[in-house]
Order: C-alpha cells, then sequence, then structure tokens
C-alpha cells in the first residue's frame, strides 16, 4: 500500500503540472486577447493613425489664397476656352480653432452635377499640370474609400473639403460659400497644414479640371502660438493635425497581467517540485 501511495503522490504532482500549464496557456491568451483588442470606435473609415483631430493652434492673421488660371488643365470642360473663375480664401478663427474657408466661384461648367474638390498634398507646378499635384491631403491615412461622411467629418480626409461642406452645384453660373473646417490647419509643420498645398476641382469621375497653389497674401502675420496639443487629444492619437509622430499609449501603474501569471506560475513549480520531492524520498524509504 505504501508503494501505491507513493505512486499517486507522484501522478497528483505530474497532474498538477499539467494543471499548471493548461492555466498559463488559457490565462496567456486571455490577457493577449484583452489587450490586443482595440476595435475603432467609428468603424473602417478611421484612418491608420486614428481620426482627424480640431486643431485648436491655428495662428490668427495668416491668410491663404488660391485663384483659378484662365485656362483649364482638362481643356474639353471648355471647348470655347476659358475656366472656371474665381478663388478660394482661407484663415484661421480668431480663437485658433478651424479654418474659415471663403469660396467665390463663377463660370460653372454646366454638366447636371455637382464637382467636388480637394486640398491636394503637392503645390501645382509650373506647367499647370494638375495630375502633379498627387493625392488628396490625407495626414491620418484614411484613404479616399468609402466616401467621406459629412455626418463624420473627423472620419474623412483633412483634404476632402466638398466631402465634408458639399460639392460645387452646377446648376448655377456663380457659387459662393463659407464654412469653417476644424481640421485644416494654417500652422506650418504639421501634416494637416495646407499653405504650401493646391486645390483640385474635379469631374465626378475624378478626371481633374483646374487647379490652383495656396499662396501666402502679403500683409499676413502670425501671432505667436503654442504647439503644444490640446489635453483633449487621447494619447493613443496622433499629435494634433496629424503629423508623423507615432501614436503611443500610456499606461497606470497597476501591475499587468502577464506579471500576475508569472507569479503564478512560479508558486505552482514550486508546489509540483515540493510534491515530486516528498514522493521520491518515501519510494526511498520502502
Amino acid at each position: 500500500m505504501r508503494v501505491s501511495d507513493s505512486l499517486s503522490l507522484l501522478l497528483a504532482a505530474a497532474g498538477s503540472q499539467v494543471s499548471a500549464q493548461s492555466f498559463v496557456t488559457t490565462t496567456s491568451t486571455s490577457a493577449t486577447s484583452a489587450t490586443s483588442a482595440t476595435p475603432s470606435s467609428t468603424g473602417s473609415v478611421t484612418g491608420e493613425l486614428g481620426d482627424a483631430t480640431v486643431v485648436t493652434n491655428n495662428p490668427p492673421g495668416v491668410v491663404y489664397k488660391a485663384t483659378f488660371p484662365e485656362s483649364a488643365f482638362f481643356a474639353p470642360a471648355f471647348p470655347n476656352g476659358g475656366n472656371i473663375k474665381g478663388e478660394i480664401t482661407a484663415v484661421a478663427n480668431s480663437n485658433g480653432t478651424g479654418v474659415v474657408f471663403s469660396v467665390k466661384l463663377s463660370n460653372l461648367p454646366k454638366i447636371g452635377a455637382s464637382l467636388p474638390y480637394h486640398i491636394h498634398v503637392d503645390p501645382v507646378p509650373a506647367d499647370g499640370n494638375c495630375t502633379a499635384t498627387l493625392a488628396h491631403l490625407d495626414p491620418f491615412i484614411r484613404g479616399e474609400t468609402p466616401p467621406c461622411d459629412k455626418n463624420a467629418p473627423a472620419t474623412c480626409q483633412v483634404g476632402d473639403l466638398s466631402g465634408k461642406h458639399g460639392a460645387i452645384p452646377t446648376d448655377q453660373d456663380t457659387w459662393e460659400t463659407s464654412y469653417v473646417d476644424l481640421y485644416a490647419s494654417t500652422l506650418e509643420g504639421i501634416g494637416a497644414f495646407f499653405g504650401n498645398r493646391s486645390i483640385v476641382v474635379h469631374y465626378p469621375n475624378k478626371t481633374r479640371i483646374t487647379c490652383a497653389s495656396f499662396v501666402k497674401v502679403a500683409g499676413s502675420a502670425s501671432l505667436p502660438v503654442t504647439t503644444s496639443a490640446p489635453t483633449s487629444t487621447p494619447t493613443a492619437s496622433p499629435t494634433q493635425g496629424g503629423n508623423s509622430t507615432a501614436p503611443t499609449t500610456t499606461r497606470g501603474a497597476a501591475p499587468s497581467i502577464s506579471s500576475s501569471v508569472a507569479a503564478a506560475v512560479s508558486g505552482l513549480r514550486t508546489g509540483v517540485a515540493g510534491a515530486l520531492v516528498f514522493g521520491a524520498a518515501v519510494v526511498f524509504m520502502l
């Protein structure tokens, strides 16, 4: 009976070791699932760097203007020559939050559909090639699809002005509008800055009709401002304006799940080792 009792002790110890391993595997898997699951609060339209952030430190007093040229880039839009006439002016709100865009256009092509327009990454080159302006301004890497939801402007590309504020109607010769965009910026050095970029007007099929570079208006000046991100910006999001700073996450001082698991495993291993030694001693005494 003593031998059988000793064998039972050894088997029980071995069983405890198997249970400990199962506990570690299960708990580790649960911990990984708990810490790696970071679903987006706004669905698939959120950019790779999160939603666009409201820019609250735009320097007041700086004015940028984009004036369209006399001839269209896509000549078939105006068979008799000419182009969309007008300009788009942008200036920061007096409190530094957002930018006021004023659009004044005339001689619009009559195509029976509205014309989208966007801020593009590069300025227009000297030869007027609108294709060289590259893609939409998109510092949060959101992409063009799915289309912008104007009811959730933070999930849109920063440069998608028509998506957020409405496209250019063509059922009339002239069109004027004004609005505040909270995500574009007149602050140089951040991704949402548009002062060295361009505006492009498209057909609905994305053909580029005309384009113009933003130019700083002479006499406009900036006031001293802080470049720190607002306190309301989550630490896990990119800094204000969508610059290239990698997202960081600040965690609390509570012990991590992995540390607790390691402590539990250490205790189990100690108990298993003690049981094995005890069993071996009993067998030796027989």
